[in-house]
């Protein structure tokens, strides 16, 4: 008879699409809570297809594989983009293997928004503001950033690009000029990123598996964990996706199209 259970199963966690929109971080907490705390999950593969996304999100996420890592065999298995925080989630793990085709890097942080102010005086619009601090809408669309906010921006951007060099460098056993060189933002063929030695194998989720399976001393018992999701996001999350990004791209054009006019 067995009292405890077997730590033979092997946790596969998909991450796909945009770390802070498809990919939250409080859903993905919990699930890899339960992975590290799970008595019979021996290791934990990371099925990875981002490109990334919001700088919070992709640092907490990784701290949270970093976590399971702690006390489990972590792989990361890239297989079609692990690119700026995919990547960096990836560097949550003990090894990092992807696809041939994939597409891995892209070391860096940007911070992008629309400059609306012609185009919003163009068509009438005007926007009051009341503020607490001379900084509270630094990077508001509907004006110009001053040189001192462009300068207070630029700051942040640097800092985390730091904290992104350092979490890469520590990963991967590079000094921070090795990852430096390599971190101008671009992406590379997985080829190319196992050269620079930025991952270990390259290979599918199967190697990625059998190498988690080996790490843990274990079988290849396959069990795949995700965020819950309720009925109305089974049913309508694919369609209703699509219809936001629809109607999105049909108001970002009549606005265009107003503007030019």
């Amino acid at each position: 008879m067995r009292l405890l259970p077997r730590r033979d199963r092997i946790a596969v966690v998909e991450m796909f699409g945009t770390i802070g929109g498809g990919i939250k971080s409080a859903p993905y907490e919990r699930v890899f809570g339960r992975v590290r705390d799970a008595r019979n999950v021996a290791a934990l593969v990371l099925d990875i297809d981002s490109p990334g996304g919001s700088v919070p999100a992709s640092e907490y996420i990784h701290r949270c594989v970093a976590r399971v890592a702690e006390r489990k065999p972590v792989v990361a298995s890239i297989r079609g983009v692990g690119a700026s925080g995919g990547y960096m989630v990836a560097c949550g793990a003990h090894a990092i293997v992807a696809s041939p085709g994939a597409m891995v890097g892209s070391i860096g942080v940007i911070s992008v928004r629309p400059m609306l102010s012609a185009a919003m005086q163009k068509l009438g619009i005007d926007v009051g503001v009341n503020k607490s601090g001379e900084f509270k809408d630094m990077g508001a669309v509907w004006r110009p950033s001053t040189p001192e906010e462009e300068a207070r921006m630029q700051a942040l951007i640097d800092e985390s690009y730091g904290r992104f060099i350092s979490i890469v460098s520590g990963a991967r056993g590079l000094d921070d000029a090795a990852v430096g060189e390599l971190a101008t933002g671009e992406v590379f063929w997985a080829p190319r990123a196992l050269e620079a030695g930025l991952v270990d194998r390259i290979g599918d989720l199967d190697l990625a598996v059998s190498l988690a399976a080996d790490l843990a001393g274990c079988r290849r018992r396959v069990v795949r964990m995700g965020p819950k999701r309720g009925l109305g996001q089974r049913l309508f999350g694919p369609a209703m996706d699509s219809l936001v990004e629809s109607v999105a791209g049909e108001i970002e054009r009549r606005i265009w199209m107003q503007a030019l006019r």
